[in-house]
């Protein structure tokens, strides 16, 4: 009986431990992995917003960019951090996409993290040379019927959201399209723009600034519904196609076993962040835009993700990487 006494005494002692740490939390600077390069959307969405909820928690938040295999390096070492909160992983859609990508992960996205929150919410843009006669999603789906296989579309890589975004037009709109996949956006956009490649689903995030520079026509948005920077371009489902809704998101999670006082903290930080009217209005000016969710919630949104694409991965024929 003695010894029951202790054992549940030492516990409650560590419980107090635990929450006393949680509750001086953050008393040093946090550290944020991008897991993708400088300059992507995912790292220009970050920065934003990193900005601001580093402003709410008191301390700085460091930004390093850890890229390779397809962001798994970056998010393999926020995976084996500490789970004190101040080490955060800062991605978006790569994360439920690598493992469709890889046969071996170092780690596993659903059991080795937490989803703490989203951060926001952007479409691919389909585009298309001026040089091309097509002003409608209907026009280029008439060329690649009547020339099936003849037809090409850029990505960012295999396996990218701007692939699987693709991917998902071409089964809901019933084409075929070879896939040529580039190592940047930059390069990804340029080929359309000098009409070498047919069509790409640019990230608006990444996109905004050149989406009215007249070198590129759009044709939709991958949304259910219109969106406030392209108000003209129509969304994906008002051109026929509701399968073919790609949404790009970003957002934060951390380490498994970190403690809950300190994910709801780094939640509710970054909720408060968002509501920053002149961070609004810079994200809106990227087509980001903030889609609060419960750490539940935004968990579940994660983990259906993953699921749906692994299956648009096997739709694809995406082979893993070994």
């Amino acid at each position: 009986m003695k010894r029951s006494a202790l054992a549940l005494s030492a516990f409650a002692l560590a419980l107090h431990a635990i929450d006393a740490g949680a509750q001086a939390w953050p008393a040093k600077p946090l550290l944020a992995i991008v897991p993708v390069g400088a300059g992507s959307a995912t790292d220009i969405v970050h920065r934003l917003v990193l900005g601001q909820i580093s402003a709410q928690l008191g301390q700085p938040i460091v930004v390093e960019n850890r890229v390779g295999a397809g962001g798994t390096i970056g998010s393999a070492f926020v995976a084996k951090a500490e789970p004190d909160g101040y080490t955060i992983l800062a991605h978006g859609s790569g994360h439920t996409i690598a493992p469709a990508l890889y046969k071996s992960l170092l780690y596993d996205p659903s059991r080795d993290f937490v989803a703490v929150a989203p951060v926001g919410i952007s479409p691919n843009v389909l585009v298309v040379s001026p040089a091309r006669a097509w002003k409608t999603v209907a026009d280029l789906v008439a060329a690649a019927k009547a020339r099936p296989d003849a037809l090409n579309f850029s990505s960012v890589g295999v396996g990218s959201a701007t692939h699987l975004s693709a991917e998902r037009f071409a089964a809901s709109a019933g084409i075929r399209a070879m896939h040529v996949p580039f190592k940047g956006g930059a390069e990804a956009m340029l080929e359309v723009m000098a009409g070498r490649i047919d069509y790409y689903f640019i990230p608006l995030a990444a996109a905004a600034s050149a989406l009215g520079s007249g070198k590129l026509t759009v044709l939709a948005v991958s949304s259910p519904k219109r969106v406030a920077l392209l108000p003209d371009a129509p969304s994906i489902v008002e051109a026929g196609y509701p399968n073919a809704v790609f949404r790009f998101w970003v957002g934060l999670s951390a380490p498994a076993r970190t403690p809950a006082a300190i994910i709801n903290k780094v939640h509710d930080a970054t909720e408060k962040a968002l509501q920053d009217p002149g961070l609004k209005e810079r994200l809106a000016k990227l087509g980001v835009e903030p889609e609060p969710m419960s750490v539940d919630a935004f968990g579940k949104y994660v983990r259906d993700d993953i699921a749906g694409t692994a299956e648009l991965a096997k739709q694809a024929h995406i082979e893993p990487l070994d």
